[in-house]
């Protein structure tokens, strides 16, 4: 799709593995804090959240400062057709197989959501069989003033030779296209698809019948880190208490371990968000 369409394109968790908390992470937390739906743990529902919060030091990379890499690209492979209806589902109420849900967000190297984004979906049916006469499993749809997408289907089926995924072609506005591929974790021929990139893992729950995946994408976007939000006035006191479930705001102050510290970033804090763990958040002062 070098030349995208002129109107494109109570259940265990399982989750994408041990990831730190990343900036970008927290900034989509911003995004969607007012608004947000908490997950029955309490906290916000991040892409990245069952087994995000880590406690481990978080990677630098040279625009974002938290090991949010660019999306890896992958092979196109030899079923993908342009012109797909421009859609956010993928299925009529008939269509067999296991409901699946994929949202996220798309952003840019400053970890900015990019509004407008094209992403194109392809994949399997629940057969593994792939549909070249018509548009069945296929769609374009564009992100959100906030950069979210969301996208319902079904769970692909098995294609001889590969492990469950999802196709996608990934084009900020004016940009180059992302060509790469989504997965399923846990799945048993991850281990033997040459193919397979764990950093192409989805978070993926099991709600009700069916499964919720989430994964964000980051293109090779240049993006001018945007400002940050007001302090509150008047900041909060240096003596206060760090405390879950807080809502705190950039500037505001809280001891944590007898140590002061300074939050850079409005969020609403949880457990796992202490102040000594993430580092995008507070610094010591």
């Amino acid at each position: 799709m070098d030349n995208p369409t002129p109107h494109a394109s109570n259940e265990p968790d399982e989750t994408s593995g041990g990831r730190p908390i990343s900036r970008k992470g927290l900034l989509k937390a911003a995004i969607v804090a007012s608004a947000a739906p908490l997950l029955a743990g309490g906290g916000v529902a991040l892409a990245r959240d069952a087994a995000s919060a880590g406690n481990g030091p978080l990677a630098p990379t040279p625009q974002c400062d938290d090991g949010d890499d660019t999306t890896p690209p992958q092979m196109e492979g030899p079923y993908f057709k342009p012109n797909s209806p421009r859609r956010t589902s993928l299925v009529t109420p008939g269509t067999p197989g296991v409901p699946l849900t994929v949202s996220g967000y798309v952003f840019g190297r400053a970890c900015r959501p990019i509004p407008g984004a094209l992403l194109d979906f392809w994949q399997a049916d629940t057969n593994g069989s792939y549909d070249m006469a018509r548009y069945a499993f296929r769609g374009h749809q564009f992100t959100g003033p906030d950069g979210g997408f969301s996208l319902t289907t079904v769970v692909p089926g098995l294609y001889p030779g590969r492990t469950r995924h999802l196709h996608v072609k990934a084009q900020a506005p004016g940009g180059r296209i992302l060509t790469t591929q989504l997965y399923f974790p846990g799945e048993p021929r991850n281990n033997t698809d040459a193919l397979f990139d764990p950093e192409l893992l989805m978070t993926v729950r099991n709600v009700g019948n069916g499964r919720q995946g989430t994964f964000d994408f980051v293109l090779d976007v240049a993006q001018t880190p945007g400002p940050t939000d007001p302090p509150t006035d008047p900041p909060t006191e240096p003596g206060t208490s760090w405390e879950s479930g807080t809502s705190y705001r950039a500037g505001d102050r809280v001891t944590y371990g007898g140590v002061a510290y300074r939050c850079l970033q409005a969020h609403l804090a949880m457990p796992g968000w202490e102040p000594p763990q993430v580092p995008a958040l507070w610094e010591r002062g």
